[in-house]
């Protein structure tokens, strides 16, 4: 079992910066796939990007050049930093931890909101 827990969010100014932290315990961190979702008010959720446990990322085609994915397996955290935020951006933003090889398993954390506002 992989507990999930976000950190970080809040409330930031257009064009500020914002640092999210995901914490996944009960399994080495380097076996895991790590993404970050979020979910903006009335709107489905949808992936931001996902750091692959060889180190491979990818983004959403919105974010790119201004969010980044990072890891420290050491710490068995993952971190999402948010540059040059928008309005746009607000949401409440959602880590999820899962293992690709069989047998796969998904694991979510709470969420954590961030506001983009002046």
């Amino acid at each position: 079992q992989v507990q999930v827990v976000e950190s970080g969010g809040g409330l930031v100014q257009p064009g500020g910066s914002l640092r999210l932290s995901c914490v996944a315990s009960g399994r080495t961190l380097s076996t895991l796939t790590m993404a970050w979702y979020r979910q903006a008010p009335g709107k489905e959720r949808e992936f931001v990007g996902r750091s692959r446990g060889g180190g491979m990322t990818e983004y959403l085609e919105s974010v790119k050049g201004r969010f980044t994915i990072s890891r420290d397996n050491a710490k068995n955290t993952v971190y999402l930093q948010m540059n040059s935020l928008k309005p746009e951006d607000t949401a409440i933003y959602y880590c999820k931890a899962s293992v690709d090889s069989w047998p796969r398993a998904t694991w979510w954390g709470q969420g954590t909101q961030v506001t983009v506002s002046s």
